[in-house]
């Protein structure tokens, strides 16, 4: 049988959307003969047609207009590559609108409007697919969607940044962040500009995502509390080593009963949790639920050739699937309500640096007891007339532990930041020798 032949555009064809034209042609025969169809770019919209590319598009593919492919019936498929949320997302929605499936690697475009994309694609009866979005090649979202739709998953952890990873994993080994950063950008793990990965924003928008698909409510952007890598110091990560865990962003969607918590920020994995092995840029998606009690994947979750590869899939996935295929519903089917941000329990390690004198020690155990912050283990180091405290708590809302440090460094006896990153562990207290 012939194969049907798929005229599909490209928006964009930097990096990414030269690796996917490169990879539908290098795996056309593959394709066809798993889907029957032939993908085939007829049209790749940029803002300068006469660049030199990666890959050559070919004569007459390239355009500056995207009324040129809004205006072609004959393109069934469009891969949006060109990333920010305008124009990327004027043009999804009338794409999606016309009745073309698109398929995007558009974080910020899907965690920011999520809504409308998939209303579009359900008032045009097509697909949108984002599985490239969130951690390139790592398959998590169809994992999700189409493999745990009864599992009930009720918590995501991720290492979800693969910037972030290898400079955390560059400081266990010693270097500083400034020096670990720049080795980063040297390799293109990170942009010039490397404020929305150190940030968190980069996690925080993919971590949303993965909430709203997990947990089938939508999760907005705004609830996600957000905290870099910037404050992580290699005094971190030492502590960390010496209670045998690693500094990890990690990020974190967390169902509370009818409860969503969603957040990202640096923490102490123990050294015997799946996530502590990750290391450099790779990432890394735990899951929870009642049926699988814990799936763990991993994999690259950046570059050109991996990002394409998911692209590519998704395409597939559409071309492959008969009429609006499953994956064309909107994820969502019920309306949780977000769990008060200081309200997650967790353990902690504080870390504080106080007056070496009598009586302070008790001062600090006073304001943790006043906001029923338990004490599991504490080490103290002493330098000149100062002390440094190592505390790890028992389990602890988070608002109380930030309302104990507030109190802690308002007293007179406080040197230097008080600083608290929550421990993720499987072991409890016990278990870790911390009780």
């Amino acid at each position: 049988m012939a194969a049907v032949d798929v005229p599909v555009a490209l928006l964009g064809y930097g990096t990414v959307g030269a690796a996917v034209h490169r990879l539908l042609e290098e795996s056309a025969d593959e394709i066809e003969r798993a889907t029957g169809h032939r993908l085939r770019v007829t049209r790749a919209l940029v803002r300068d047609t006469g660049k030199d590319r990666g890959f050559s598009p070919g004569p007459g593919v390239l355009t500056d207009d995207i009324q040129v492919i809004l205006g072609d019936p004959s393109i069934q498929v469009v891969a949006e590559v060109m990333g920010g949320v305008e124009p990327a997302g004027s043009h999804v929605l009338e794409l999606l609108r016309s009745g073309r499936p698109v398929v995007t690697a558009n974080k910020q475009l899907v965690a920011r409007r999520g809504t409308e994309l998939f209303e579009a694609a359900a008032a045009g009866g097509v697909q949108l697919r984002f599985e490239a979005s969130v951690c390139a090649a790592i398959p998590v979202i169809k994992v999700l969607r189409e493999s745990l739709i009864v599992t009930n998953v009720h918590r995501v952890l991720g290492i979800v940044n693969g910037t972030t990873n290898f400079i955390l994993s560059a400081m266990e080994e010693g270097r500083s962040y400034d020096d670990a950063l720049a080795e980063a950008q040297r390799l293109g793990f990170a942009e010039a500009d490397p404020t929305e990965d150190v940030g968190g924003l980069d996690a925080a928008a993919k971590t949303a995502i993965l909430a709203t698909v997990a947990f089938g409510s939508r999760v907005p952007l705004e609830w996600v509390e957000v905290e870099g890598i910037e404050g992580v110091t290699l005094d971190h990560v030492a502590a960390a080593r010496a209670l045998d865990m690693h500094v990890k962003l990690i990020g974190r969607a967390t169902l509370v009963g009818d409860r969503v918590d969603v957040r990202v920020g640096p923490a102490f994995v123990d050294g015997h949790h799946p996530l502590a092995a990750v290391e450099g840029a790779f990432n890394a998606v735990m899951l929870h639920g009642d049926a699988i009690r814990e799936i763990t994947l991993e994999g690259p979750g950046a570059g050109g050739i991996e990002t394409a590869s998911a692209v590519v899939a998704d395409m597939v996935s559409v071309v492959g699937t008969t009429g609006t295929g499953f994956l064309q519903n909107d994820p969502v089917w019920r309306h949780l309500e977000r769990l008060p941000p200081g309200d997650l329990t967790s353990p902690f390690y504080l870390r504080l640096e106080v007056e070496d004198r009598a009586g302070v020690l008790a001062r600090i155990a006073q304001e943790l007891a006043a906001e029923s912050v338990s004490v599991a283990q504490l080490v103290q180091q002493t330098a000149d007339d100062r002390a440094v405290l190592h505390i790890v708590t028992h389990d602890a809302a988070a608002g109380r532990v930030n309302a104990a440090l507030t109190a802690i460094r308002a007293l007179p006896e406080a040197r230097g930041e008080a600083t608290a990153i929550p421990v993720i562990s499987s072991r409890g207290v016990a278990e870790l020798g911390w009780a």
